[in-house]
């Protein structure tokens, strides 16, 4: 079953209004706030090892079917969505968060960018793409931003890495000082750190599309998930678990550790450099699913497509633009032609 939300004086669809962070009627004005959400459903940390749903999914071409309570017109979704509007008259549907098999969104972070927003900080970045063709730049079209609940995890975890290898001190050989050479010296020990909101997107449908340029998301801002909040905007329900979403949690970690435990060597062997191995035992592991709001968009150009994101609580844009050859031949050929005028100015 679908839930939608009626306007108490006109009966028309009300949904999330970005610009007043409430509901909105688009028909007669009408405007309130969200609901406030029920006792014992505050955001929380959630324990990892006592989650009992941690698989991945990967419905493929899976469909079902959402019967509008307007209309009555039946529209066939992707299982994925847990949200999305009726083609025919417009009306929100916002499918169940959770089944026998998924766990629901703990918190949403509404959005806070409007549509017409989104287009703007889309123009200004596009401007900057010196070497996007012309026909790309048309194409484009700001107008075009769909607005989209994406699936994220965050993990909090204690982690204690033992370490060791080799703290290098740079020292300049010769009475000219010329050449370098580095003294190693063994070291060793314990390294403590907690890491906290480390994310991952629950997505396997946004690579390429900008949305990890985009970040980050301020996650200071999120309420607690109620279907109100996401009424009127595509929502996408996790493709990816929660374990295998903490394992890329923990490639993550194990980058920063390996940065992070450098530094401390440097820092408390005064060396200028390390080279280090270590093994990480984690701790507390806790874990949000949080629904993060953005504005995705594409266009097709030669064949290609091409995917941009705006983040939906800063603006910020990310994407990828495809090349015009002959704008790079003039920028070299520019380039060329200043070197040579200088050259001779100066010779």
């Amino acid at each position: 079953m679908s839930e939608q939300y009626k306007c108490p004086n006109c009966g028309a669809t009300i949904v999330f209004d970005p610009a007043t962070g409430g509901m909105h009627c688009d028909y007669c004005g009408y405007t309130c706030e969200l609901p406030k959400p029920e006792e014992g459903n505050e955001i929380g940390e959630i324990d990892f090892d006592s989650a009992t749903h941690t698989e991945s999914f990967d419905w493929g071409q899976q469909k079902k079917e959402v019967q509008c309570k307007q209309c009555g017109a039946v529209s066939i979704y992707d299982v994925l969505e847990t949200a999305a509007v009726c083609p025919f008259c417009g009306s929100t549907n916002v499918m169940p968060a959770a089944t026998e098999e998924t766990v629901a969104p703990g918190a949403v972070c509404p959005f806070a960018v409007t549509k017409e927003q989104a287009g703007e900080y889309f123009t200004k970045w596009l401007r900057k793409k010196w070497f996007a063709p012309r026909k790309a730049r048309v194409k484009a079209k700001p107008k075009a931003f769909q607005g989209v609940y994406l699936p994220y995890w965050t993990f909090d975890t204690q982690t204690t890495s033992n370490f060791e290898g080799r703290a290098g001190h740079d020292k300049l050989k010769g009475e000219d000082d010329e050449g370098l050479i580095v003294k190693w010296e063994k070291v060793s020990g314990v390294y403590q750190e907690f890491f906290d909101d480390v994310t991952v997107l629950g997505s396997k449908r946004h690579t390429g599309s900008g949305v990890k340029e985009c970040e980050p998301f301020d996650f200071s801002k999120m309420v607690p998930y109620t279907p109100q909040a996401i009424s009127g905007f595509v929502a996408e329900r996790y493709s990816i678990g929660l374990q295998e979403g903490w394992g890329l949690a923990k490639e993550d970690i194990q980058y920063r550790l390996k940065n992070n435990i450098n530094s401390y060597i440097c820092k408390n062997w005064k060396a200028d450099r390390a080279d280090v191995k270590f093994s990480t035992d984690y701790s507390n592991v806790t874990y949000k699913y949080i629904m993060v709001p953005a504005w995705i968009s594409s266009f097709q150009y030669k064949n290609n497509v091409y995917q941009f994101a705006v983040n939906g609580q800063t603006g910020k844009v990310g994407g990828t633009t495809p090349t015009s050859g002959w704008k790079v031949l003039v920028t070299v050929v520019i380039c060329l032609i200043a070197s040579w005028l200088l050259y001779s100015l100066f010779h």
